[in-house]
């Protein structure tokens, strides 16, 4: 009797890791094609093309060693990107240290790629971004903390990244950005995600979505 009655539980487990791994393996990211971050699914993809015209814009900035970042270091590459400033005392301390879990997990993959762009860019400096990295024990050289024009930055993240809740497109580089959204950004420059990256949970759930995307 005991003998069958684990049989059969055995059985119902090992049915339900299936079911559950057939789940996961059909598991698919929306899409994000507007500001309004409506989610958008895809049955193949060869129809990507066509339904998701949105991709991230050209950029070239400078990261924290003096180095040029530019949209072809993500060419082919899955990258997480956040908006942060150095002297910020809210929302930028807890972005960087959730968003390090997450870089440190993945550190040892350069199909994975960081982007921090500085809304004060004016203010900080390539050696003010090092020492910021340095600051927070961040080690993985796939994360850069990129400077550059302000101008550029607030147009990238307003009509590239749609950084800010409302229409980013009605808003110029004289209004401050400032933003705890992390977007999920896949290899073709596509939406993917969009997390609260203030929240440990929406991190986890980051990460999560990230080793759905690297099946893809």
């Amino acid at each position: 009797m005991f003998r069958t009655a684990s049989s059969k539980s055995s059985f119902i487990l090992l049915l339900c890791l299936c079911i559950i791994s057939c789940t996961t393996k059909q598991q698919q990211l929306p899409y994000y094609n507007a500001p309004d971050f409506t989610p958008v699914f895809v049955e193949s993809s060869e129809k990507v093309a066509h339904r998701i015209p949105h991709q991230i814009g050209d950029f070239s900035f400078t990261d924290q060693d003096g180095k040029a970042i530019s949209e072809k270091d993500i060419e082919g590459r899955i990258h997480i990107a956040n908006f942060i400033f150095t002297s910020c005392g809210s929302i930028c301390p807890a972005m960087t240290q959730n968003l390090k879990k997450a870089s440190e997990y993945f550190q040892k993959d350069n199909n994975i790629v960081f982007l921090s762009f500085s809304v004060t860019p004016w203010i900080d400096s390539v050696p003010i971004l090092k020492a910021y990295k340095q600051q927070h024990h961040i080690t993985n050289p796939n994360w850069h903390f990129l400077t550059g024009s302000k101008e550029k930055i607030y147009r990238l993240a307003r009509t590239s990244y749609f950084a800010e809740e409302d229409l980013g497109f009605t808003k110029d580089s004289t209004e401050f950005l400032h933003t705890e959204h992390i977007l999920l950004i896949d290899k073709t420059k596509r939406i993917r995600g969009i997390y609260n990256g203030t929240l440990q949970l929406d991190v986890e759930h980051l990460m999560a979505d990230i080793e759905t995307l690297s099946k893809e």
